[in-house]
């Protein structure tokens, strides 16, 4: 089995997408509130800042920060994650799921980016508020209500009418 290198800065921040193993699935966004409450449940219980995060029907994307006397964000992950599934009913799950002590909800491994520098945090922020768009959910970045864009707009951090829906080109961070 391979043996992943991880970057485990403590105080670090991060860039995450987590997917369900049905790419088909529209599981998050009909479990919403599930989800949420495992999302609380694991930052009571793991400490971390939300800088963005945009929760589509099969995957998520999210940045966080992690205190700084800690770097453990794949225990976060494995909270939340068995945390949501949990509250779910069983599904078919072949052997090597059985043994993992795995429901065969999401993927096993997720993708992890750290963030380099405030370019680098705003070119992520930007793909993960506009994701819905790309994914055709929604036309405007706002009409998709899973999402903080709506709070960055509120903080004015962002226009209401941001990205309109021309789309943006350039670089994103994924």
């Amino acid at each position: 089995m391979s043996n992943y290198r991880r970057s485990l800065v403590p105080g670090g921040t991060w860039f995450f997408t987590v997917t369900l193993a049905d790419r088909q699935s529209h599981l998050l966004i009909e479990q919403v509130a599930l989800l949420r409450q495992a999302y609380g449940l694991t930052h009571h219980a793991r400490p971390f800042q939300t800088l963005a995060i945009c929760i589509l029907p099969d995957h998520l994307h999210a940045i966080w920060t992690l205190p700084n006397d800690d770097a453990d964000f794949a225990a976060r992950w494995s909270l939340l994650k068995s945390t949501f599934s949990r509250q779910l009913p069983a599904v078919p799950r072949n052997a090597s799921q059985v043994r993992k002590r795995e429901k065969g909800i999401w993927q096993r491994r997720y993708w992890e980016h750290q963030i380099r520098n405030e370019t680098d945090l705003q070119r992520h922020v930007d793909y993960i508020h506009y994701n819905p768009v790309k994914h055709g959910l929604v036309e405007q970045v706002a009409d998709w209500p899973y999402s903080s864009f709506n709070r960055y707009v509120e903080k004015g951090l962002l226009a209401q009418d941001w990205a309109g829906n021309a789309g943006l080109s350039g670089s994103f961070g994924e």
